[in-house]
């Protein structure tokens, strides 16, 4: 497997918050937003998401295809390869995607170390999307904080690849982590039907069917990741400004500095999907990263 980190967009921080290490936390490094694509499918919509890329959010495409190392506008490329050389990728087997993806396991879960907040979009209905996703999936669900998965699934038309698709959905049932996520109200799941969009948007034409999935995503994004996470640390800032302003200031109507019913109350901080403990994390460097993963014995797999 080969990944290359080619580290680029905004990671600003939000100065005078402190966390509870003394240190301020930066939205995209301490706090960390993934993208994860996985299948060809994906990654289209994937392209159409980062024509505009989002603040703070890091975009990583997986796929058994060799033209995944092409792929400039994503900031990690990773292709699942078993070094033969060949430009079939997985031949559209969903089991070929799931041994290179099991050989290549512990790299993978290190893809999601550090990751709080993960999104990740698989094409259904191929090999890569179909066989990598329960691996990508169960290392996300150990791994971040709250993690939200978009299904793409293919249009009735397609037939055999539909087919695969909702048995593929139905075997999500078994990742166990996931479930648990699920459970717990910190993992999402939301099926982005092709056959549905078109059904519902009469003479949409097909090269508008991405975008009208990126702009689904995007929208998720800002409305359940980054606009709540700045609120967050905004808030934050002020009350620590205020708190600041007031220790340095005579308290103005007596001892207790609140009036006739004592204190003020303290300003309360809007904390949605972020009330779990976060720990700080940094973000992978800028350097060439190389994977030598043995694949297991007697799956013919080889990664290069």
């Amino acid at each position: 497997m080969r990944e290359s980190t080619e580290r680029g967009g905004p990671e600003e921080s939000i100065e005078g918050f402190e966390s509870g290490l003394g240190e301020p936390i930066r939205l995209g490094q301490d706090l960390r937003f993934l993208l994860v694509c996985v299948g060809g499918g994906a990654a289209r919509i994937g392209r159409e998401i980062l024509r505009h890329p989002p603040r703070y959010v890091e975009s990583v495409v997986v796929n058994c295809d060799a033209r995944v190392p092409d792929l400039e506008a994503f900031d990690r490329r990773i292709y699942l390869s078993d070094g033969s050389g060949s430009s079939n990728g997985t031949g559209g087997s969903p089991q070929v995607g799931g041994q290179l993806a099991h050989a290549a396991e512990p790299a993978l879960e290190r893809l999601f170390e550090g990751a709080h907040f993960v999104t990740i979009i698989a094409s259904l209905g191929g090999g890569s999307g179909t066989g990598v996703l329960p691996y990508l999936l169960e290392a996300a669900s150990r791994a971040s904080s709250v993690l939200s998965l978009f299904l793409v699934k293919p249009f009735a038309c397609e037939g055999e690849r539909r087919a695969v698709a909702e048995r593929a959905m139905a075997r999500l049932h078994f990742i166990e982590p996931f479930v648990e996520k699920q459970q717990s109200q910190s993992a999402s799941l939301e099926v982005l039907d092709n056959e549905s969009l078109v059904a519902g948007a009469a003479g949409i034409p097909m090269s508008q069917l991405n975008r009208r999935w990126a702009d689904r995503i995007i929208d998720h994004l800002e409305e359940s990741f980054l606009r709540p996470a700045e609120r967050m640390l905004e808030s934050a800032r002020l009350a620590q400004m205020v708190e600041s302003e007031a220790s340095r200031s005579p308290p103005p109507y007596g001892p207790s500095g609140g009036g006739p019913s004592g204190p003020a109350p303290p300003p309360t901080l809007p904390m949605p999907l972020l009330s779990a403990g976060l720990p700080a994390a940094s973000a992978p460097g800028d350097a060439e990263l190389t994977f030598e993963v043995e694949p297991p014995a007697g799956s013919g797999a080889r990664l290069g």
